[in-house]
């Protein structure tokens, strides 16, 4: 399903997998253009047919993932660029540059939207490259729960400012956001394989 285009007209879609009857998990495979090994996560999730319903947006920023760069197209930090305890300053291209206000991107809209709609039970969001999984507040114990079962080291400290994970544990109460900063590199497909069962773990936890 097509949410939209990016900044260079490239398309962003979720495809929906697993048990529609099951918990609702939202994934995002890449924010970050120079962080891309959670797509190949992302698209194994995409062949899984029982455990929860899930919901996967495999690039979020396909236009720095084609450049090989942090931000998107306009040089902005996209996991700076939402309205949750945001601070602006820099310029483009700056590495954490957050964009002229809250919502700015084109790309950042397009989650928050889908974010809204779906009202996920859970959501993950990949990173590189610090191979740990970091989590606050109400999504701490579902941080725990990823971190046992993808066996990384799990971060228990407060959200960046103007994060994705800042804003929805502040705008879905009881609902958990987590951060799962891969190593650096690509996934090897035990690797792959044992992030599909943390975010399935996840799900049934």
């Amino acid at each position: 399903m097509r949410l939209g285009r990016s900044q260079d007209g490239r398309p962003i879609g979720v495809v929906r997998a697993g048990d529609p009857r099951g918990v609702r998990v939202l994934v995002f495979g890449c924010i970050h253009g120079n962080e891309g090994a959670g797509i190949a996560v992302a698209r194994a999730l995409e062949r899984v047919h029982a455990g929860a319903d899930l919901w996967i947006v495999t690039d979020l920023n396909p236009d720095g993932h084609a450049r090989g760069t942090r931000q998107n197209a306009r040089g902005v930090d996209l996991n700076r660029n939402w309205a949750s305890q945001w601070l602006g300053g820099g310029r483009p291209w700056d590495t954490y540059y957050p964009g002229t206000r809250p919502f700015s991107e084109r790309e950042t809209r397009i989650a928050r939207d889908l974010i809204l709609r779906l009202r996920p039970h859970a959501t993950v969001w990949f990173h590189q490259h610090m191979d740990l999984v970091w989590a606050w507040g109400p999504s701490s114990a579902a941080g725990r729960v990823y971190a046992r079962a993808a066996g990384m080291r799990y971060y228990h400290h407060h959200w960046l400012a103007g994060t994705a994970s800042n804003w929805q544990n502040h705008h879905l109460p009881g609902a958990s956001s987590i951060t799962v900063e891969l190593p650096a590199g690509s996934l090897a497909p035990q690797q792959v394989r044992r992030h599909v069962r943390a975010v399935l773990k996840l799900a049934h936890a």
